[in-house]
């Protein structure tokens, strides 16, 4: 198979226009326009393509063998920590030397308040929040600072500020989905929250994200748009906006997002933090209301690579009430402070990689060079056909986001966005036969990838195709359709989504903007600690700079 990607041509369309265009899509001549839509996309020529005898079932990820050496999830994560307790940048070891030293969870939490006030409570706001109770995030430092006086942390993460995307549940928080009609209150924590609190973290809200997570963009016409740290004129993409921003801007070393189609990746490389998607199944989504079940995942976003995956150690295992969660072999952090590479194979379709913005692949191949200069060696592969990466992953997202959204569609659709509206009539449009098609060709991919990965350990690419583009301020609050920038941000991402193999998006380097470039790798099931264990050499290599809107919270 031979790299090959169709140009869009699909116009950029806003305001009055973009209107006209989704009141047409949801009236009697819709299903025409529909037609040609998706027909202009390269539809047919996907729906023609064989899927050989691949059934519409997921392929099995296989397990690979686990490493003798067995911790627990917090000598995982006080491992992961415990490899930058030197680094002058507020990570998550910054936090745990400090409360050692004496410094009071409490004070750390009324400073990052002042700082959310300053850069989120303003007219000009960040966009980072739509939810905080900051008595209760009080009321959790307290408890923390009683367990550290004691001697008795829960874990390194005890008194460590994080927030959360509005996709997962926090008792007590209306989990919004980035929507202005959901209302009710979540009585009980998500999995991620419950870990997250048992072992110690404060939780400072709820935050910002596109609506229904169903554009990559990171612009919300309900609880206004997220703006880049790095430059607040530009998008912070999406769907996991403020995820991203929150860590970029210094708030918090860590944050939870949700990735159907690059939605961690695609923000942590805009903002310049780190972003993980693991494994499918292997972050539990219980308390994640669905939305697109069979490609999405939850999981941690942070400052640097060892706060992630200190995060995922946390996380990370199986869940009673998740049955995709229960068949996955143990978490483990096996050579992650190895540094040198020697035997690593990284896999490489050069035509793929540099199908970039010029900048983003010369901070890339920068990444490769640290890579191979630590041992690794570089083997070319064949890349994919991105017309049937795109169709399979459009059709499976966005079929199972408007199955998903089914009662809201029926009862009012108009309490949507445009772009939403947009997606799911595209969503709504999609056949049956076009699902089971997707489901075919998701098996047959994975057990391509799977073959090929016997010939490489790592697949890595650029994260996205371009640096954050300019917000277009003057399509607020509603935004835009805008196709071209869309695919130039999930050119990389897809494949990882629909076989669900992890995939990591490290910090490479900055655009002559200052804008933050991210590198993208991906590695076979269950392999995560890999994917660290690398990510960890490129931003060893990488420049690191510090955003024009950024708190400090440490003394």
């Amino acid at each position: 198979m031979s790299y090959y990607r169709d140009d869009v041509k699909a116009p950029r369309v806003s305001g009055l226009a973009l209107k006209a265009f989704v009141g047409a899509l949801e009236s009697s001549v819709g299903p025409v326009l529909l037609d040609k839509l998706v027909k202009d996309s390269g539809i047919e020529a996907w729906r023609e393509k064989s899927a050989g005898e691949a059934p519409p079932v997921q392929c099995h990820l296989p397990h690979p063998a686990v490493p003798a050496e067995r911790q627990s999830a917090a000598e995982q994560a006080a491992r992961a920590v415990a490899a930058t307790a030197s680094s002058p940048r507020e990570t998550v070891a910054r936090f745990v030397l400090a409360y050692r030293g004496g410094l009071d969870p409490v004070a750390v939490v009324r400073k990052v308040h002042e700082g959310i006030e300053k850069l989120d409570g303003r007219d000009e706001r960040l966009g980072l929040f739509i939810s905080r109770k900051p008595e209760e995030v009080l009321a959790a430092a307290e408890a923390s600072s009683r367990r550290l006086r004691a001697g008795q942390p829960l874990s390194v993460l005890d008194g460590v500020p994080v927030a959360l995307k509005d996709e997962v549940d926090l008792a007590g928080h209306v989990t919004t989905l980035g929507t202005r009609f959901r209302k009710e209150v979540a009585t009980r924590d998500s999995t991620v929250a419950a870990r997250l609190k048992a072992a110690g973290a404060v939780i400072l809200g709820k935050l910002n994200m596109n609506e229904i997570g169903i554009n990559p963009i990171g612009l919300n016409p309900w609880h206004g748009a997220a703006r880049n740290p790095w430059n607040r004129e530009h998008i912070t993409g999406g769907s996991s906006s403020a995820s991203a921003a929150i860590v970029a801007a210094g708030l918090c070393p860590l944050s939870i997002g949700a990735d159907g189609g690059g939605s961690i990746r695609i923000p942590a490389a805009l903002c310049g933090i780190v972003g993980l998607k693991a494994t499918w199944g292997r972050i539990p989504e219980t308390g994640v209301p669905p939305l697109c079940w069979s490609v999405g995942h939850v999981g941690p976003m942070g400052l640097t690579v060892d706060d992630v995956a200190a995060m995922y150690a946390v996380l990370a295992g199986p869940d009673d009430h998740d049955v995709v969660s229960q068949a996955q072999p143990a978490p483990h952090l096996a050579d992650y402070e190895k540094g040198a590479l020697t035997g690593v194979r990284l896999g490489i379709c050069w035509p793929w990689f540099e199908d970039a913005a010029p900048e983003v692949v010369t901070r890339c191949k920068a990444a490769v060079k640290a890579l191979t200069e630590a041992g690794a060696t570089v083997v070319e592969i064949e890349g994919p056909n991105l017309n049937t990466v795109l169709w399979t992953h459009t059709t499976l997202i966005l079929g199972e986001m408007s199955e998903s959204m089914a009662a809201q569609i029926k009862l009012d659709v108009k309490q949507f966005g445009l772009d939403t509206r947009t997606n799911l009539a595209i969503g709504q449009h999609l056949r049956a036969t076009d699902y089971v098609h997707a489901l075919r060709h998701r098996h047959a991919m994975t057990r391509h990838w799977l073959a090929l990965m016997k010939t490489c350990d790592v697949v890595i690419t650029p994260s996205t195709a371009t640096t954050a583009p300019s917000i277009p301020e003057g399509s607020l609050p509603d935004g835009e359709s805008n196709l071209p920038v869309v695919d130039a941000l999930m050119r990389f991402v897809r494949v990882a989504n629909i076989t669900g193999f992890p995939a990591l998006s490290v910090p490479a380097g900055f655009d002559r903007e200052g804008l933050p470039v991210g590198v993208h790798l991906m590695a076979r099931p269950w392999e995560e600690n890999l994917l660290f264990r690398l990510g960890r050499v490129i931003e060893q290599h990488a420049e690191v700079r510090t955003p024009q809107d950024h708190v400090s919270v440490l003394p």
